[in-house]
């Protein structure tokens, strides 16, 4: 199985349309002990310094936040409790606009994703969330400010998946009316997509 690199200019598009495009595409990650891959089928959308779930709300510019003031279409991994999280720099330099992976569905290097994530799992469980799947793909914070279009590291072209939702965003409960804005999009009826706050507003 191989995967093409998507071209940078990909994503150099608004951040509220990269989201949903975004799904049915595949984030690939070569390492020393394989190939893992999953075609994504969740995502949220960031959107700055207007949005207060946002880490770079009111443009708060930390060494942590710095890549996103960047140009799009690099790497921004940061920890969250015990686990990494990856999201995709969108939006215009200088204003620091990004895109959450959610969860994707395994296609490739699941043997690897078993051991990483332990062997007791069942298959659904492997990346259905933002947590999982970077474990499960061995996407670690050292992934931080690489390019998101050429290995090690990168989203390649996948396939169209017309039913997609939107529904508010997960985990961001102390945001405000941001709360409750519908930035974040999934495949419809995928068994990978997570289950908390599924509520959904619309489909697209």
């Amino acid at each position: 199985m191989t995967f093409k690199p998507l071209d940078l200019t990909f994503f150099h598009q608004p951040t509220l349309e990269l989201a949903p495009s975004l799904l049915g595409k595949v984030l690939v990650k070569e390492s020393e002990t394989g190939v893992a891959a999953g075609i994504i089928v969740e995502t949220e959308a960031y959107m700055g310094p207007e949005d207060q779930a946002a880490h770079s709300f009111g443009n708060r510019r930390t060494q942590r936040t710095e890549v996103m003031f960047g140009p799009a279409g690099f790497v921004y991994t940061y920890a969250m409790h015990t686990h990494c999280l990856v999201n995709v720099v969108s939006g215009e330099v200088g204003k620091p606009e990004a895109v959450l992976i959610r969860a994707v569905e395994p296609i490739l290097g699941i043997e690897q994703m078993y051991e990483r994530r332990g062997l007791n799992k069942k298959k659904q469980e492997l990346t259905s969330g933002p947590g999982k799947l970077t474990k499960a793909l061995g996407i670690v914070k050292e992934d931080y400010g690489k390019p998101i279009f050429e290995p090690p590291l990168y989203i390649a072209e996948g396939k169209e998946y017309k039913e997609i939702e939107s529904g508010p965003r997960i985990g961001i409960d102390n945001s405000g009316e941001a709360k409750d804005y519908p930035w974040r999009f999934w495949i419809a009826d995928n068994p990978y997509v997570s289950r908390i706050r599924s509520n959904k507003f619309k489909k697209m």
